[in-house]
C-alpha cells in the first residue's frame, strides 16, 4: 500500500487510538462533570484490524488514549497484539531488503519494505491505576507513558480533577512507570487561567527531582461545557516568562511534525516541553490521525465531522477497501485549525470524546 500523505503534502505517519471515552475523573477543563460516556467501546479485535491496516499505510507510532485507557480490561494484551505489528517504511531505496535492512543500490528505484524495528507504541493516561499496570504494560510492548497531571499540590489536584484522593496514586505511578522503564515519562498539564497558573515553577522543580519531562499545554476550546475565552489561556511565552524566574532554560532543536517546543535547564537537570496550539501553532506539520473509541476517523482535533471507518467494517469491507477509504478521508485533512479567529467553528467532539 502506498504511503499516507494529504493533500498539502503532509505523511501522515501517527495514529492515535481511544479505546474508550470512559473517564473516573471529571477535570474542570474538559468535563462538566455532568455527562458520562457517550460512545460505546468497541473489541480490540477491531482497533487491531484498524491498525494493522494503518500501519500497513506508513503508521510507525501509536499512542492508546481514552477518556482513561487504563479502565479497559484486556489492554495489556491489546498492546502485546499491536508490538507484534511492524511498521512498512515506504520511500526506501529497492534493494536487497534482508531482514528489514536496506542494502541499496544506485540503479534501483523505491518501494516499501517491513522494518525490523518495533510499531513505536505509547500511551496516554490520568496515572490513577498506572502503579500496577506498568510493568505488566512493559512487558507487553508499551515504550512510553504520558501521564496527565495539573498539580503538584494535592489540594489544588483535587480542585481540577474533582478526585479528593487521587494525587497519590497519580504520583505513584508516574514513579513506577519510571522505575520499569517506560521513558522519558512525560507530565503534561494543562494550564487553565485562575486554577492552576501558579503552579508553573512548582512544576519545573518537580520535572527536576522526578526526573521526568514536564509538558505546558494551552488551555483549547475543547472542553464540554464550551466556556473557552482567550482570556483563560496561559501562552507559551508567559510559561517561559515564568520559568525563567526559577531558572534560565535553553532550547532543544525538535523535529519540525513534533507538537511541543522543548526546553532543558541551563545545568542540563530536567526539560519541559511547550505544546502552544493556541498562541504558536503547528498545524503545517501536522503528521497526526486519530479514531475514536467507536471507530471513527478524526483528521484533526477540531474537525466538525468524522468518517466512520468502523462503519466501513460492519458493511464488509476487505482490508484494501479500508485502506481506499482511510485515503479518501486523509485527502480531506484540515489545512489548520482557526482558534480565535471569527469564523471559528467548535469540534463536533470535545476532547474526552475524541481522544487526546
Amino acid at each position: 500500500m502506498a504511503a499516507l500523505h494529504d493533500k498539502f503534502g503532509r505523511a501522515i505517519t501517527d495514529l492515535r487510538i481511544s479505546i474508550t471515552d470512559r473517564c473516573n475523573y471529571k477535570c474542570v477543563y474538559c468535563r462538566t462533570g455532568n455527562e458520562g460516556a457517550l460512545f460505546g467501546d468497541l473489541p480490540f479485535a477491531d482497533y487491531l484490524r484498524m491498525a494493522r491496516v494503518l500501519v500497513g499505510m506508513g503508521i510507525r507510532k501509536i499512542r492508546l488514549t481514552g477518556g482513561e485507557p487504563l479502565l479497559r480490561k484486556g489492554v495489556v494484551e491489546f498492546v502485546r497484539e499491536l508490538s507484534k505489528l511492524l511498521p512498512v517504511i515506504h520511500g526506501a531505496p529497492d534493494a536487497l531488503v534482508r531482514g528489514g535492512q536496506i542494502g541499496a543500490r544506485a540503479d534501483e528505484g523505491v518501494r516499501p519494505y517491513t522494518s525490523n524495528h518495533p510499531l513505536d507504541i505509547a500511551l496516554t493516561t490520568n496515572g490513577h491505576m498506572l502503579a500496577d499496570l506498568a510493568q505488566p504494560l512493559k512487558d507487553a510492548g508499551l515504550a512510553r507513558v504520558t501521564v496527565s497531571m495539573d498539580a503538584v499540590d494535592p489540594d489544588r489536584f483535587a480542585r481540577i480533577t474533582r478526585v479528593p484522593t487521587g494525587y497519590d496514586n497519580v504520583l505513584a505511578g508516574i514513579r513506577a512507570a519510571r522505575r520499569v522503564g517506560l521513558g522519558p515519562v512525560k507530565v503534561n498539564c494543562v494550564l487553565l487561567r485562575g486554577f492552576n497558573e501558579d503552579q508553573i515553577i512548582p512544576f519545573g522543580m518537580f520535572a527536576r527531582e522526578e526526573g521526568v519531562i514536564v509538558r505546558f499545554i494551552e488551555f483549547m476550546p475543547l472542553e464540554e461545557g464550551r466556556t473557552w475565552s482567550p482570556a483563560t489561556v496561559v501562552t507559551m511565552d508567559e510559561v517561559l516568562a515564568r520559568m525563567a524566574e526559577y531558572r534560565p532554560l535553553e532550547e532543544i532543536p525538535h523535529a519540525a511534525s513534533e507538537t511541543a517546543r522543548r526546553y532543558r535547564f541551563e545545568d542540563g537537570i530536567g526539560e519541559i516541553g511547550i505544546i502552544a496550539p493556541v498562541s504558536h501553532p503547528f498545524c503545517g506539520h501536522c503528521s497526526r490521525i486519530r479514531i475514536t473509541s467507536d471507530g471513527k476517523i478524526r483528521t484533526c482535533l477540531f474537525s466538525v465531522w468524522d468518517h466512520d471507518l468502523h462503519g466501513e467494517m460492519r458493511r464488509g469491507a476487505s482490508d484494501e477497501e479500508l485502506a481506499e477509504f482511510i485515503r479518501s478521508v486523509v485527502e480531506k485533512k484540515e489545512e489548520r485549525h482557526h482558534i480565535g479567529e471569527p469564523d471559528f467553528v467548535h469540534a463536533s467532539r470535545t476532547m474526552v470524546h475524541i481522544g487526546g
